[in-house]
């Protein structure tokens, strides 16, 4: 799932290089942690946070064949 986000993410920024993505796997869940640059924040939240919606639901879609729940964070 954090390749998933990673290689999303990175379509979206100007500064790819700048992505990061760690996970934090538990017993039913999975968090993934995504951190881009702070000039590039807003490309991946988007207008009232439809791009980070949009990613979140990519990723669960992904997550339902392993019947793990997935949340996915945007950190600074």
């Amino acid at each position: 799932m954090g390749e998933l986000v990673k290689v999303i993410a990175k379509a979206l920024v100007d500064n790819p290089d700048e992505v990061f993505v760690n996970e934090i796997e538990g017993k039913q869940s999975l968090i993934v942690e995504l951190k881009v640059a702070a000039e590039d924040m807003g490309k991946v939240i988007g207008k009232q946070g439809r791009i980070a919606k949009a990613i979140r639901t990519v990723v669960k879609a992904a997550a339902t064949k392993d019947n793990k729940r997935v949340v996915v964070e945007i950190i600074q």
